[in-house]
């Protein structure tokens, strides 16, 4: 095609004034003919015919026809031709420049837009593939390795077609010398290459470096299947591409590193703040232990003192009753053999009343035998709290720990001028002998009934301090015990009581160190705490809680009838005191429920209960458990579950795999359970 057209040249003003004033100096006829033949202009009668052509970058546009001079009006149109078509061109130019900026301009926005490395890679090739004919397109960034940070490989970002046959490796191929040169290259026939191999599927390639700074990051590389498809201009666009490729990459890799060490930091300071809690609760209670430790000695020396002296009285006051018994028997059958007595005698019976004493004394008597057998029992008691003797796991009636626990809190169940007294409803179970440490579960029992009288004493007074019209009688301030065998390898204590019950705000809390809704300096916010550890940790069992305000409040302790093999639960115990809260609480103290599915957001410092679980499941070489212990691990995994639905315990299987599908971390675990033991609901409902 003719860069320049003569008639629409021709057709200027100032072209023709230039030429028709050439021409008058001259005085020449002429004729200007078009490419085809076609004459333009005819000036005066020709009579020589010669023929000169008009040039535009070495291509014949048309023909000026004349006599010798006619040549300097084919110069003169060549020359403004020429300056023409070098107008268009820089104009040309001009608007692909000014093009292209507006392209890199809105390219550059959509990058510093985004972090994400493969985004960024993704648009880049887009905009490429749009603007230079490619098949194929990649974009690789060099990744370290974590052993040798000297060596490195490939790492693919984005891409689009079929670029390699095989995976490139670093320092292969033209690829790989790009990154190691730096330099750009373009190669329009990849089969002459000697570095070409794994490229048979392009013919012509086009490779920049992702320079930033004095680093480089990776390449970028477009192909096509015809040969000689590019240009220099083509690999000026790319380089220019790479450069702003590799800043936005840049950009996003320091973003990602920054949100790494945000997280670890945040980890690390989690990890600090949790290593302070233990340290703090560790101290606490290791100073709690001490005292309690304290108090058993005191306990201990107490009731030896105290056994002394009522063994003594003990010994004697069926002595001083026998006595006693054989002189007011003198007394009948002196008074039957000598009805009337010595007026002075007979002063002295009305004056002492005889009578009167001879019916009382042996009520004085029985009286004091029953308060040295209440002495001797509250002794009894206190020994059997303390359980000084008894610091190693044996088997115990968890009925009678309960029951010297009530006997030790008697005096705060008695009803007061301010308060009446606190029922106690037993609906105690058949429970076989349960292996535990004995000492540690009447701890148990005391601080949750201690928190459960607290909660109906403040139910009480907040009841008469609240004004109403309404005259209803309140309810007895009541505490159920119940006991109950799962499958005769767990035994369950139900504690209730009739009080306020507790907001949601509150049960989420419940197990957390030194946290308490008591008074200050009534509640230390430990008893949970030390509770749940006891129970969860040194029993491997339970501790639930369920509440809502105004309906009172439910604590289910369910602990092995024999405590499970350490080495098949203690990786699952460590697991279960690491992670967030799942129970429920009451009033007072307590500690986070470390039964819970893991958070996405919150660290975690352990292995997975499931993934050792599972291990330990699917591991030819490990031997079969027995079922208490899948019966064990079953319930720990649906008490795992509750914290996130806490209908899981009445679920159907359908509506199980259903939650599991939203806490996937566990679903193996689960299947693996029902498919080697059959439980159909380990766990009973809380009515």
């Amino acid at each position: 095609m003719s860069p320049i057209n003569l008639k629409k040249f021709y057709s200027k003003p100032e072209v023709r004034s230039l030429l028709q004033g050439l021409i008058g100096v001259l005085d020449i006829a002429i004729a200007i003919e078009e490419i085809n033949g076609k004459t333009l202009v005819s000036v005066g009668k020709q009579t020589v015919n010669h023929r000169y052509p008009i040039e535009v970058s070495e291509q014949v546009i048309g023909w000026v026809l004349g006599e010798e001079k006619a040549a300097l009006v084919a110069t003169l149109l060549s020359f403004l031709a020429k300056q023409e078509f070098e107008k268009k061109e820089l104009a040309r130019e001009l608007l692909e420049r000014y093009q292209e900026i507006d392209l890199f301009e809105d390219i550059s926005t959509q990058l510093t837009t985004s972090l994400d490395t493969q985004q960024i890679a993704q648009l880049v090739l887009q905009e490429i593939h749009q603007l230079i004919e490619s098949s194929a397109g990649i974009i690789l960034l060099l990744k370290p390795n974590a052993l040798n940070p000297d060596e490195a490989s490939f790492e693919i970002i984005a891409e689009f077609g079929q670029f390699f046959d095989r995976p490139l490796e670093l320092g292969q191929g033209i690829i790989g010398d790009v990154v190691q040169s730096g330099r750009a290259e373009l190669v329009n026939d990849i089969q002459i290459d000697p570095r070409s191999r794994g490229q048979e599927n392009i013919r012509a390639l086009i490779c920049a470096p992702l320079r930033a700074k004095e680093r480089i990051l990776g390449a970028i590389a477009i192909g096509s299947q015809n040969p000689d498809a590019y240009a220099a201009e083509h690999l000026r666009l790319v380089s220019i591409f790479a450069s702003q490729t590799a800043v936005a990459i840049e950009k996003a890799l320091l973003y990602e590193q920054s949100c790494q060490a945000a997280v670890q930091a945040k980890a690390q300071a989690d990890r600090l703040q949790q290593a302070v809690k233990d340290l703090q609760l560790a101290q606490t209670q290791l100073i709690q232990s001490e005292k309690m430790s304290s108090l058993g000695q005191l306990i201990a020396g107490v009731a030896h003192e105290i056994n002394n002296p009522v063994n003594f009285i003990c010994g004697n006051v069926k002595y001083v009753a026998q006595y006693a018994t054989e002189l007011m028997q003198l007394l009948q059958d002196y008074q039957k053999n000598f009805p009337v007595a010595p007026a002075d005698l007979q002063s002295q019976i009305d004056n002492i009343d005889l009578e009167f004493l001879m019916q009382d004394l042996p009520k004085l008597l029985n009286s004091m035998k029953l308060g040295t057998d209440r002495i001797v029992e509250i002794v009894q008691s206190l020994k059997n709290f303390s359980r000084l003797d008894e610091a190693e796991m044996k088997a115990v009636n968890i009925h009678e720990g309960i029951d010297v626990t009530l006997m030790i809190l008697r005096h705060q169940l008695k009803g007061t001028a301010y308060c009446p007294a606190i029922e106690i409803v037993k609906e105690y179970g058949e429970l076989p002998l349960v292996e535990c440490y004995p000492g540690q579960l009447n701890q148990v029992f005391m601080n949750i009934l201690v928190n459960a009288i607290d909660a109906l004493e403040e139910n009480i007074k907040r009841r008469e301090n609240q004004t109403s019209t309404a005259i209803s009688p309140h309810p007895i301030p009541t505490i159920q015990i119940r006991t109950e065998s799962l499958n005769d390898e767990w035994v369950v204590v139900h504690i209730t009581d009739n009080g306020s019950g507790m907001p949601e705000a509150v049960i989420r809390r419940i197990y957390d160190p030194f946290f308490t809704t008591k008074e200050i300096g009534k509640g230390t916010g430990l008893g949970m705490a030390i509770s749940y550890q006891l129970v969860v940790e040194k029993h491997r069992g339970m501790l639930k809680c369920r509440s809502q305000p105004g309906e009172g409040t439910e604590f289910w302790i369910q602990i092995p009838v024999k405590c499970p093999v350490k080495g098949a639960t203690a990786n699952l115990a460590e697991g279960n005191t690491a992670e967030g809260n799942t129970a429920e609480g009451n009033t007072a103290e307590g500690q986070s429920d470390p039964i819970a599915i893991p958070n996405e957001e919150a660290p975690q410092h352990f292995e997975s209960p499931a993934a050792h679980d599972l291990r330990d499941f699917i591991s030819s070489t490990a031997p079969p458990l027995q079922s208490s212990d899948l019966l064990f691990r079953h319930i720990q995994l649906i008490q795992r579950l509750s914290q996130h639905h806490p209908g899981v315990e009445d679920a159907s299987p359908a509506q199980i795999y259903q939650m599991f599908q939203h806490n996937p971390i566990s679903l193996k675990l689960y299947t693996t359970l029902l498919l080697q033991f059959y439980c159909p609901n380990p766990i009973h409902p809380l009515n």
